[in-house]
């Protein structure tokens, strides 16, 4: 990434470098105007207005009767998108959004090590002459000039220059006032104010914070150069416009250069800097510069417009389709009686399921966000599906994921379970909440499941050694002396194992997609058929474990298991699947979101 942004900037520069051989006839100040924007490139990479142009939500394909609210729209321009992983199918793996590239491990540390010296040595150098500058200040002495700002006069100013940016000064050398004719001394301060009314004092910090960043970059350097050059240039060019005479001004700054030393710091704007011998010339020759022509103005402005919007335009292209569709369940089957109630406060929150039979339905002390999850996402369609995924849920009141409800219900007539936690549930939930809800599709990053090389070593399912998933009826205990059999197609989790009974390639997937990951998981395998998986990752992964909880009064911190690094469990698990021929690659793809428009409280029963 930072390659690729070097790259960026340096073919820019080279633009910026072309355009003012274009305009070297005009004023001066065109040509450092370039010079500029090249330097501040450097600080701008385009991949942040590319992540800005992807934001944009102008390729949204919204279902029919399924219009997008403007509040979403406004949230999603006024926050960021995490989501700025490109991701693809090659050899690199992600991890956390991050490519591991085939590097030995040490050279990163030894880049960083090296930027860094080289930064601290640019940065400790011009610290040390603007200390030297600091300490002349002290001994300096107030001087009257009609300058309009401050004057200060001392032995140690080997130039008159410009010292500050909110509250500038001119710095005089002592005795100037002696030593020049009073309209030589009037061109030279008028040359100065001009950097005061350009700001160049800022322009020129601003890039030495460019080149003590990118110090190793030659043409930085070269850059800062020409900016020093075409600054003069332009003020050499304001003050014979102000009606000064060539032949003053310049025996004015040949005066100076007979006691001229270099210039105590670069943000400190002289009057004897860049090329002094070619500035004289060009002052004595005093030529007409060219003003811009509407052509000109219009290649400019082109060029700094197709700057900008370019990597907008090229995020809004590759910004993902996001599909939106309303949920009303007002036209599905309902409850005939329902009762919501809080639950105590001193009750511990979890899922707690309890009447597992046709005609009745009890869902102990459960926030409302878990109750949106069971019944929009995982009995969608009345039955279980996808097995064990939930979609991620976004917007909606902090108390929906704190607060607690007990719910007993029963249909009017037979209904199985999947109808009741599924259409039946929405429904209430959407008349006792108010409950406004929206499902989207967005492209985002994700992990494709994929043959490694070598090929797929699965194991095939054997018939019965799984019980078939059947929520629509009671719980059948086995016969004694029988074991109990896992149910197929989900998966069976403890602290460090993973095992999916009879399930395909997607079962696998979803399972995996619930280890922490960050991101979904899509087979795109390509394999059918049922299999039996079963991963070790290693005893004391943990990564089977939800994050630890805040410790609470009195809890002992020490006894707190730290949470599992990503990385570790994108590592673990990819260690995993190689041993059967499978691999995860950062990719994109669809996934599935929940949108909370609006929820209320619900009202008493």
């Amino acid at each position: 990434m930072i390659l690729r942004h070097l790259l960026q900037s340096t073919l820019f520069a080279v633009v910026a470098g072309l355009l003012t051989l274009a305009f070297r006839r005009n004023r001066a100040n065109v040509r450092y105007s370039l010079w500029l924007v090249a330097s501040v490139k450097f600080l701008i990479p385009f991949s942040v207005l590319v992540s800005a142009g992807s934001l944009l939500p102008w390729r949204m394909g919204a279902v029919r009767d399924s219009p997008v609210s403007i509040e979403y729209l406004q949230s999603r321009f006024g926050s960021g998108d995490g989501n700025a992983d490109g991701g693809g199918s090659g050899g690199n793996t992600s991890v956390g959004g991050l490519e591991s590239a085939h590097v030995p491990e040490w050279l990163p540390g030894v880049i960083c090590v090296v930027w860094g010296i080289g930064f601290a040595g640019v940065s400790l150098s011009w610290w040390r002459r603007w200390r030297g500058l600091h300490a002349a200040l002290r001994t300096a002495s107030r001087v009257e000039v009609n300058a309009g700002i401050p004057a200060m006069a001392s032995g140690l100013f080997p130039e008159p220059g410009v010292y500050g940016i909110r509250r500038p000064l001119l710095l005089l050398p002592a005795g100037i006032t002696e030593q020049l004719l009073p309209e030589q001394l009037e061109a030279i301060v008028a040359h100065e104010l001009c950097h005061v009314r350009r700001r160049d004092n800022l322009v020129t910090l601003i890039h030495m914070a460019v080149e003590a960043v990118y110090w190793f970059h030659p043409l930085v350097w070269w850059i800062g150069a020409r900016l020093m050059e075409e600054r003069e240039r332009a003020c050499d060019e304001d003050v014979l416009q102000m009606g000064s005479s060539p032949q003053v001004y310049a025996e004015g700054i040949l005066k100076i250069c007979e006691l001229y030393l270099a210039s105590p710091l670069p943000c400190v704007a002289g009057v004897t800097g860049a090329n002094l011998k070619q500035r004289i010339e060009e002052i004595m020759a005093n030529r007409n510069v060219f003003r811009l022509s509407f052509a000109r103005k219009a290649v400019l402005a082109g060029a700094g417009m197709a700057a900008l919007l370019l990597p907008i335009v090229i995020g809004m292209l590759n910004a993902p389709a996001m599909r939106a569709q309303a949920i009303d369940s007002s036209a599905g089957p309902k409850f005939e009686v329902a009762s919501i109630k809080p639950c105590q406060s001193d009750v511990i929150p979890g899922i707690r399921i309890g009447g597992d039979s046709p005609g009745r339905l009890t869902m102990n002390c459960q926030p409302l966000l878990s109750l949106i999850n069971q019944a929009y996402s995982l009995f969608r369609n009345g039955r279980l599906d996808p097995p064990g995924l939930f979609s991620p849920i976004e917007g909606g009141p902090a108390w929906i994921r704190t607060e607690l409800y007990s719910i007993e219900a029963k249909p009017g007539g037979a209904a199985s379970q999947g109808t009741m936690r599924g259409p039946m549930m929405r429904a209430l939930l959407e008349d006792r909440f108010k409950l406004k809800i929206r499902r989207e599709t967005r492209e985002v990053p994700i992990y494709a499941l994929t043959v490694a090389k070598g090929g797929a070593k699965l194991q095939a399912s054997v018939a019965g050694s799984c019980a078939a998933s059947d929520i629509d009826h009671p719980f059948v205990p086995p016969p004694p002396g029988q074991a109990l059999l896992p149910i197929c197609r989900m998966a069976g989790i403890s602290r460090d194992q993973l095992d999916v009974h009879g399930g395909s390639l997607a079962d696998l997937a979803t399972a995996l997609a619930g280890r922490r990951l960050g991101r979904p998981v899509v087979d795109r395998t390509g394999i059918e058929g049922a299999y039996d998986f079963h991963f070790d990752f290693g005893a004391g992964s943990g990564i089977a474990l939800p994050p630890p909880p805040p410790p609470g009064p009195g809890a002992d911190p020490a006894t707190m298991a730290p949470p599992v690094d990503p990385a570790d469990i994108f590592l673990a698990i990819q260690g995993a699947l190689e041993k059967i021929g499978l691999k995860l690659e950062s990719a994109k793809g669809p996934g599935e979101f929940l949108v909370i428009e609006h929820a209320e409280r619900p009202s008493e029963n």
